[in-house]
């Protein structure tokens, strides 16, 4: 207690007042704790509720890792199949491309030896001739002809080539008025001819003939139109033409009217086709022509015609009343020898029969021999 003055009565007063203040500050201790455990409960809680969150995001992410290792598994799989068969397809490739480089090198060398077989056969038949001139005698045009002038003037040649067969040196050529003479001849063995200096012994073979070829040529001669070649290239493309057909359309010249010109200025050559006929002719006959460009230049003229091969036909064979006797030796003179070779195989008691025509060639000589189709 305290007076009026506010000073402690006793003692006991003032250790009430120190239990108070203990009190108070224990109280108050006693709240901050509080305040602190409750602070510390509601972190615990958040802790335990962010670590159920988590523990679900876990079990979510394993989920999905699982899900994810089984996708992974199946697209490896997946990749390993894939992988498998490019690499079946890559072999199966790889033969089919080998499979088509041996036929490839098989057909090369097929077409190497279809191409040697055709150059040689092209050879074969191929015919190195000169044909003589011949006069051809014009009777005079048809009714149909006269009506039209403008027609082409056609002619039709015919090609036949002889047979033939190279005797060398050695060889007799028989030929029988009849084939069974032949055919029995081939039949034997050996024949002995007599002669003055003894007697030989021959072989009667089969003839084979060269190649031969019968064709006809169909000839096709434009009346209006004429080649021109060696035309200089000195203006331009419409400028040349125009002045090969003002050169070609004078009469002066022996030209005439022009329907058309085609110019080629790559080639240097030309085609005039006059209106009327008559005129391409009588330039071709010429050979040259006189054109005006820079200046007078000659350029070189010809008929235009077109040619077609028809009823082309081989002809390969032996001939049926034809022997060859081969390896005759130069015993006697070669007419001697040929009339004893007659003699002897123009009788019936050596199966032999009437002769036609008959060859010998002593040794070191050699003929061609033609026959009739």
């Amino acid at each position: 207690m305290t007076d009026i003055y506010g000073n402690p009565i006793n003692g006991k007063d003032d250790g009430l007042d120190v239990e108070d203040s203990q009190l108070k500050e224990a109280l108050k201790d006693l709240e901050t704790w509080r305040a602190k455990a409750e602070k510390a409960d509601d972190v615990k809680a958040r802790l335990i509720l962010e670590k159920l969150e988590e523990d679900d995001a876990k079990t979510k992410a394993q989920q999905e890792m699982v899900v994810c290792v089984e996708k992974q598994e199946e697209s490896q799989k997946e990749f390993t199949r894939s992988i498998n068969a490019l690499q079946d397809e890559i072999q199966k490739l790889g033969k089919c491309r080998q499979d088509l480089l041996d036929k490839l090198k098989n057909h090369r060398a097929e077409l190497e030896a279809k191409r040697a077989e055709s150059i040689k056969l092209k050879q074969k038949f191929k015919i190195y001739v000169q044909i003589p001139d011949t006069e051809v005698k014009f009777w005079g045009q048809n009714k149909d002809e006269r009506e039209d002038d403008s027609q082409l003037i056609r002619g039709v040649f015919s090609i036949s080539q002889r047979p033939t067969v190279l005797l060398q040196g050695g060889q007799a050529l028989i030929t029988f008025e009849e084939e069974k003479v032949a055919s029995q001849m081939l039949k034997i063995p050996k024949c002995s001819v007599s002669c003055d200096n003894g007697c030989l012994d021959t072989k009667p073979k089969n003839i084979t003939l060269d190649p031969t070829v019968k064709f006809e040529v169909n000839l096709d001669v434009s009346r209006k139109k004429l080649k021109v070649s060696n035309i200089p290239s000195t203006k331009s493309l419409e400028r040349m033409a125009d002045r090969l057909e003002m050169s070609f359309s004078k009469p002066s010249r022996g030209g005439g009217e022009v329907d058309c010109v085609k110019y080629d200025k790559n080639t240097g050559t030309g085609q005039i086709t006059f209106l009327q006929p008559g005129v391409a002719e009588n330039l071709a006959l010429r050979g040259e022509y006189r054109v005006d460009l820079d200046s007078e230049v000659n350029v070189q003229v010809e008929t235009v015609y077109k040619y077609q091969l028809c009823k082309f036909q081989t002809f390969c064979g032996s001939p049926k009343r034809s022997i060859l006797l081969d390896d005759i030796p130069d015993i006697e003179d070669e007419e001697d020898l040929q009339d004893h070779l007659e003699i002897h195989f123009q009788k019936p008691s050596n199966y032999g029969g009437e002769i036609e025509c008959i060859k010998y060639i002593s040794k070191g000589k050699a003929l061609q021999a033609f026959f009739s189709l």
